[in-house]
């Protein structure tokens, strides 16, 4: 993957991540106590995912990106 489609991933996974979390502010105060963990662990993955493309440069980062989410049990 080149550079510039890496950049604008990161861009739209950082993006996404910003929206969720804009919108689900104060929204489900009520829910179970569980379910905020479990939507911040899923908003960290999404930005940890765009901070390691940015360390990926070649096929091979690609591939130990895939690796190491497999290894946390992504």
């Amino acid at each position: 993957m080149d550079t510039a489609k890496r950049q604008g991933l990161q861009k739209d996974l950082r993006a996404l991540a910003a929206n969720i979390r804009a919108d689900a502010e104060g929204r489900y105060d009520g829910a179970e106590p569980g379910w905020r963990a479990d939507v911040e662990w899923t908003l960290l993955w999404i930005e940890n995912t765009a901070a390691q493309l940015a360390e990926c440069s070649s096929a091979d980062g690609r591939q130990s990106l895939i690796e190491s989410s497999a290894r946390r049990g992504a």
